[in-house]
């Protein structure tokens, strides 16, 4: 039986943009775009009315721009998994939307492979950021006093959690950290879990975060 594709909304405001991710991400064979909206306020009326499973949500907009519309549709309850879509200027904004509840990050001049992985790793449940991300929010998370530098917490991950989160850091999603490693899925997703409480954070994006402020790299 084939397996359902991952429904796609696109908001952004300037056609061409909306036209050519959209051609894109009908190349991949299990993504189809459902809908393209032009602004915030259009994309939290199509998400409500068409529930796609990822919305590529860009930030700056018109009437309503994409960190407005994030939080109306977590207001809201909205299932969707939201990708921002940023170019660098955007970066101040990403600390919010990390507080709000995105599931990923991607520039927009980024490779196309990397926007394709983001959508397959949020709709899958896990979270992305672009590596050239990671500065800028260490230091978003150094001014407000998120993160703390308590050195007990790195001393007790374990050396196998050091690489998992080393590779979460590099943007890898369970199965590559297994492939990469050699291990279960199941055994990732433990050892993940295991991270979080260490180290006090609730999601890869954080965890990512935490990797780069403290240069966790994988071992």
């Amino acid at each position: 039986m084939m397996k359902s594709k991952i429904k796609v909304l696109i908001a952004d405001d300037h056609s061409l943009m909306r036209q050519g991710l959209k051609q894109i991400l009908e190349l991949e064979e299990d993504m189809e775009v459902i809908e393209l909206a032009v602004d915030g306020e259009d994309a939290i009326k199509k998400s409500q009315q068409l529930k796609p499973h990822v919305i590529l949500m860009d930030i700056n907009m018109p009437k309503m721009n994409g960190i407005q519309a994030l939080r109306r549709l977590k207001d809201m309850g909205l299932d969707s998994k939201i990708i921002m879509l940023t170019i660098h200027e955007d970066r101040e904004y990403l600390f919010e939307t990390i507080n709000i509840g995105a599931s990923g990050y991607v520039l927009k001049d980024a490779e196309s492979s990397s926007l394709i992985k983001a959508i397959r790793d949020v709709h899958s449940g896990e979270s992305y950021i672009h590596p050239s991300l990671a500065a800028s929010l260490v230091k978003e998370f150094n001014k407000k006093g998120r993160l703390d530098d308590d050195e007990f917490k790195k001393e007790r991950l374990t050396r196998r959690e050091y690489e998992v989160l080393g590779l979460i850091a590099e943007g890898k999603n369970n199965k590559e950290i297994a492939d990469t490693l050699f291990i279960s899925e199941k055994t990732v997703k433990n050892h993940v879990s295991n991270i979080f409480k260490k180290i006090d954070v609730n999601d890869r994006t954080q965890a990512a975060i935490y990797a780069y402020k403290h240069n966790i790299k994988k071992i």
